[in-house]
């Protein structure tokens, strides 16, 4: 099935390439340099509305629908310099916001959705512990009845945004057995609540624009009005939020690859060694020609999700598949263009050493790719080929 763009969405991809051009990253090198979450960028996107758009129109958003959403961060990933700050963007939809639009009561959405939105909020995802990274059902934070609501005790780790996140979902134990998905619960955790700590930052390799960090829960008081749907119901909560995460947050890889692609072209056609230019290199263009068929591959995947999410139909198949082949294929064509590019490619000065160190975590963060396929072939009917509670990440979260 091949799902081509509308007129309207061709429009609105060339008004986002635009602004995310003209507007976005000035600085990415200085910024990754040092590790600096470009706040500015962050409320230009918010102006723009980009934090809005997939949220309804009621809660302060743009209402796109997901196919429509995916289309636009295609093209925000295109367009913007700062895979970091795109990034950013990813986790506050994916790892916060889809949880209040699935699942948040009428007072929740209406309470953290508008500031979502118009930037004065910034989201994340509490999931990941020291311990428990890919194994969902050993995490050991636990919300324990207190009065009328709970208090959250536990560290979590690898968090995305994390140190300068305002609003958490959190993943907590409400009950006492290990390994049972009936003990899990969601909570929105606020960062001024009492108790909630921002330990420490986490340098990383790459995607510095975003900062990651450990969060501890110290007796965190939360009201049960910040529980997301009933006790005991966080894991199905949570693997509602799968299709989406491990696909739309994929959408900005395709917008890179099709910019590293370009980048590629031009070098090929205007560097000149030998006394031709290098694109006249079978060893040139013969990976040229593969960054091509990675992208159009990877744009077909991700577009066929889109449109499934849009009929509001399962796509955990289609999604998985989406997250091992664009999240690899965006690393092929970054290790090409370094290659393309020679001494220049492996400079800081010309930037493309920056978007392979970007690319790289793409196959860890949102669920590793080794888990991915024992989770597609246990979809394809391979029995035993997945433990039953590594459904969850392996990676930044």
């Amino acid at each position: 099935m091949i799902v081509e763009p509308t007129p309207e969405q061709l429009r609105l991809r060339r008004e986002i390439i635009a602004f995310a051009r003209t507007e976005l990253g000035r600085d990415a090198a200085e910024a990754d340099r040092g590790a600096r979450f470009p706040r500015e960028d962050w409320l230009r996107c918010a102006e723009f509305g980009v934090l809005g758009w997939p949220v309804p129109e009621a809660y302060g958003g743009h209402g796109f629908d997901p196919l429509t959403t995916m289309m636009a961060l295609e093209a925000l990933g295109y367009g913007c310099p700062d895979n970091g700050l795109v990034f950013a963007v990813n986790n506050h939809f994916w790892g916060c916001v889809i949880y209040l639009l699935l699942h948040g009561t009428e007072e929740q959405k209406r309470r953290f959705l508008p500031g979502l939105c118009d930037g004065s909020l910034v989201g994340a995802h509490a999931l990941s512990e020291p311990e428990a990274g890919s194994d969902i059902l050993s995490m050991t934070t636990t919300a324990e009845r207190d009065g009328d609501g709970y208090r959250l005790r536990g560290t979590k780790c690898f968090i995305s945004n994390g140190p300068v996140a305002d609003v958490y979902i959190a993943i907590a134990r409400t009950g006492t057995g290990l390994g049972r998905q009936d003990q899990l619960s969601a909570f929105v955790v606020t960062a001024d609540m009492p108790g909630v700590v921002k330990k420490r930052e986490l340098p990383k390799m790459g995607l510095r624009t975003t900062p990651m960090g450990i969060v501890e829960f110290d007796g965190t008081p939360v009201p049960a009005a910040n529980l997301i749907g009933r006790e005991g119901a966080g894991y199905p909560v949570f693997t509602s939020t799968i299709e989406w995460e491990r696909s739309f947050m994929f959408a900005p890889h395709v917008g890179a690859m099709e910019r590293l692609l370009e980048t590629s072209v031009r070098q090929a056609n205007t560097r000149r060694q030998f006394g031709r230019t290098l694109g006249t290199f079978q060893a040139v263009s013969h990976p040229i020609a593969d960054m091509k068929i990675r992208l159009e591959l990877a744009r077909m995947l991700l577009y066929r999700v889109g449109w499934l999410k849009r009929e509001g139909r399962l796509a955990l198949q289609e999604a998985t598949m989406a997250k091992i082949f664009i999240s690899e294929g965006l690393v092929e064509t970054a290790k090409a263009a370094v290659e393309l590019h020679g001494a220049r490619g492996y400079l800081e000065e010309y930037g493309i050493e920056r978007e392979l160190r970007d690319a790289l975590g793409g196959p860890i963060y949102a669920g590793s790719n080794s888990v991915q396929r024992g989770i597609l072939a246990e979809l394809l009917g391979v029995y035993g080929a997945l433990s039953s509670g590594a459904v969850s990440e392996g990676g930044p979260r």
